[in-house]
């Protein structure tokens, strides 16, 4: 996941219609994504009213025959937390304090609830796929 900087980000708007948008993505050591938007984009409404949102990286381009799904929930983290997450998240986006000074910006955390890895380019294709159950197990002992 760390390798891809952008991602198709889906959320659900207060009418039950699909939204989506490219994102700018960073994620932490328990596969949390991290992204900016501002407070008057679509996604930002949808996510404040229902958290579910999901996400997939690559296979976009010739060569990128794997991808990853995810879907979890998102929340607003502050103080501590947010201080933590927007060093993750500058480290991969240098631009990312300039943009802090936008009137609205605001950070939102991802926590995982589904993934799923595809590797098409083998034969037979390779998926490996974890729900929350097992992803709580893998960072039950991590902060964060």
């Amino acid at each position: 996941m760390r390798s891809h900087r952008f991602a198709v980000q889906t959320s659900v708007s207060s009418s039950g219609s699909p939204q989506a948008a490219v994102v700018g993505i960073a994620v932490t050591d328990d596969l949390c994504l991290i992204f900016d938007t501002l407070d008057t984009t679509r996604k930002a409404r949808n996510l404040r009213k229902n958290q579910a949102i999901a996400f997939v990286t690559g296979g976009l381009a010739e060569g990128e025959e794997c991808t990853i799904q995810y879907e979890g929930l998102a929340d607003e983290p502050e103080g501590d937390e947010l201080r933590l997450l927007k060093r993750i998240y500058f480290d991969k986006f240098p631009d990312g304090p300039e943009r802090e000074r936008w009137p609205g910006i605001l950070y939102m955390r991802v926590r995982p609830a589904w993934i799923r890895y595809s590797n098409f380019s083998n034969t037979p294709p390779e998926i490996v796929e974890f729900n929350s159950d097992q992803l709580g197990r893998l960072f039950e002992d991590q902060e964060l």
